[in-house]
């Protein structure tokens, strides 16, 4: 029986709508290294998530996504939701504005290098996040390889998506922060971690997989991707001021020193609130609280 090529997945748009122009220089790089391989573009929003689930299921082994962080994680919601999960790879060209998962686990950002890495055989088995959420009256469930959450940092990325997309690296970012904080005001949660329940008013609650987020903020300086935790932030009742005076100290991950940072482990956390809270991961909003989170050891196999 022949051996399938990978199937490569390219998100056009990615990258402030510049993937679509360096497609074709990725694409003679991966013919160099002497990667076989079909490719599909996506068509919007979602659209990877489908043709990565049929192709696993299809008998593709090995997936590549070449976009940003929300390429990628539809393309390993595609792996997870087909019936070939485990047996499945996963390969990462990053050509997005943030590229926060790599920073996590270390894939370059230079096109030759990752393309040459595509045709190694080094696999990272790293833990996948789950998180169950809220829209439009359904309870709805999502994978995420590297961040999710709840509170300021949805709010971000909702105000975010609403901006020019002419930048990449921390330019949207930083710049979805500033105009969020005009108006954003801090909730009542409550989040339980494991048999541990505690009632924050927060800025914002991070659940980690992946120590990056944001462009570069390292938000969970201790998270591991093959730890089989979860990796929680709670960033309690900071005010306006003293959030524009102590943001540089995330990039750092030096955030963790203040006072009203709190930091936890775990492998199922839930968080509540009586007040709307949005939730996103990976980067995308996704819904309201209630939500649950739980973490799905060594579910992913990572191309490296």
């Amino acid at each position: 029986m022949s051996v399938l090529p990978a199937k490569v997945i390219v998100n056009p748009v990615a990258g402030a709508s510049s993937t679509r122009r360096k497609w074709p220089i990725i694409s003679r790089l991966l013919d160099r290294v002497g990667l076989p391989f079909d490719f599909e573009y996506t068509e919007g929003v979602g659209h990877a998530i489908e043709l990565a689930r049929i192709a696993a299921s299809d008998g593709y082994r090995y997936l590549v996504a070449v976009g940003g962080d929300g390429t990628v994680n539809e393309v390993a919601n595609g792996i997870l939701h087909s019936t070939n999960a485990s047996t499945t790879s996963l390969g990462i060209v990053s050509t997005g504005t943030g590229s926060d998962f790599i920073r996590s686990v270390g894939i370059s950002r230079d096109y030759a290098a990752a393309c040459s890495a595509l045709t190694g055989s080094r696999r990272l088995s790293i833990d996948v996040g789950v998180v169950e959420y809220q829209s439009k009256g359904q309870t709805l469930e999502r994978f995420f390889i590297n961040t999710a959450g709840v509170g300021f940092d949805a709010a971000v990325v909702k105000e975010t998506e609403r901006l020019p997309k002419y930048f990449g690296g921390t330019i949207p970012y930083v710049a979805g922060v500033l105009r969020t904080l005009l108006t954003y005001k801090n909730k009542p949660v409550v989040v339980k971690v494991g048999d541990e329940v505690e009632n924050y008013r927060v800025l914002n609650v991070t659940v980690a997989n992946g120590g990056y987020m944001g462009g570069g903020m390292h938000i969970a300086p201790q998270a591991e991707m093959g730890d089989s935790l979860l990796d929680v932030v709670v960033i309690g009742d900071m005010g306006k001021l003293e959030v524009l005076k102590k943001f540089p100290t995330v990039y750092k991950g030096t955030h963790i020193n203040h006072p009203k940072v709190t930091m936890k482990k775990g492998t199922d956390i839930n968080i509540e609130s009586s007040e709307a809270v949005m939730v996103y991961a990976d980067g995308e909003l996704l819904g309201e609280c209630p939500a649950s989170f739980r973490v799905l050891p060594g579910a992913l196999s990572l191309v490296v």
